[in-house]
């Protein structure tokens, strides 16, 4: 008994075939064992630098922004305030930078063999978990210890808003999925918007509320942190695993919003570019 599939070029911009993209689940899963085992596969520590990471940059912030500059915390522990802020940042910025380069670092593969081109993206983001799981659990174990061996156990408690975590998980991965998307297609014909990215990224976190409280802007000026959509997820953290948070019906409704535009169309043109960036890459 024969078998034929026919491969037909996307000539749509909004035609996207979830269904083959399910039937790929298995190059899916491949993907993401090959992009976390490669990062660390020849390293000295591997994974552990998944938490050491984040633990250096925590211990840099806290003396540079709570110690010299006097930044305020909010009256939390500035180790918690700082890591619970990186909890949510790292997992975005990883996801973002690694999607973003998906025409590039692929094209070679892309132009020999076909399968659904968001399947590598998706892979990225999958991946990302892995590192993010690792990060959540480093923190907790920071936590304990503050809650349970230091005098400011009374400043911060878990919130029953937990049980909302995997929806702000959600939130962060389609977030850094869209972005990514609209990254890798303007830099796929304009490769000098690669040199952007590192600028990006950085002003970025600086224009989220990782390094101050939003407490610390000025309330005329609180309505443009309610463009940035990681604010709200920042906050959502703080909130969810330390009991304090600056969350406003504005910012988070403004946050989501803008998610799930920035998701849609960024699915919209990568599918729009996917199908010519060969010639170009």
């Amino acid at each position: 008994m024969s078998h034929e599939y026919i491969i037909k070029p996307n000539r749509s911009w909004f035609k996207i075939d979830w269904r083959e993209i399910w039937a790929y689940r298995d190059l899916l899963t491949l993907l993401v064992r090959r992009d976390f085992v490669s990062k660390y596969k020849q390293t000295v520590l591997g994974p552990i630098w998944f938490i050491f990471q984040p633990l250096v940059m925590t211990v840099v912030f806290t003396i540079v922004f709570n110690k010299v500059a006097k930044l305020s915390t909010d009256n939390l522990p500035p180790v918690l305030f700082y890591m619970s802020g990186l909890l949510a940042w790292n997992y975005f910025n990883q996801s973002f930078n690694t999607i973003s380069s998906t025409f590039r670092s692929n094209a070679n593969v892309f132009g020999k063999v076909y399968f659904p081109r968001l399947v590598v993206p998706l892979g990225f983001l999958l991946s990302g978990l892995i590192a993010a799981a690792l990060q959540l659990g480093a923190f907790l174990i920071i936590f304990a210890y503050f809650k349970l061996f230091t005098e400011t156990s009374d400043t911060f408690a878990i919130s029953v808003l937990i049980v909302f975590f995997p929806l702000l998980v959600i939130q962060t991965a389609c977030l850094s999925l869209g972005v990514g998307l609209w990254f890798t297609s303007l830099t796929a014909k304009y490769r000098d918007l690669v040199h952007a990215l590192q600028f990006v990224t950085q002003v970025w976190m600086y224009a989220t509320p990782i390094i101050y409280p939003t407490t610390a802007i000025a309330e005329q000026y609180r309505w443009l942190l309610a463009l940035n959509p990681m604010t709200s997820v920042v906050e959502s953290t703080r909130l969810i695993f330390l009991g304090q948070g600056t969350l406003t019906p504005a910012i988070l409704i403004s946050s989501v919003v803008l998610t799930f535009l920035i998701l849609i169309s960024g699915v919209l043109i990568f599918n729009r570019v996917q199908r010519t960036f060969i010639d170009t890459v």
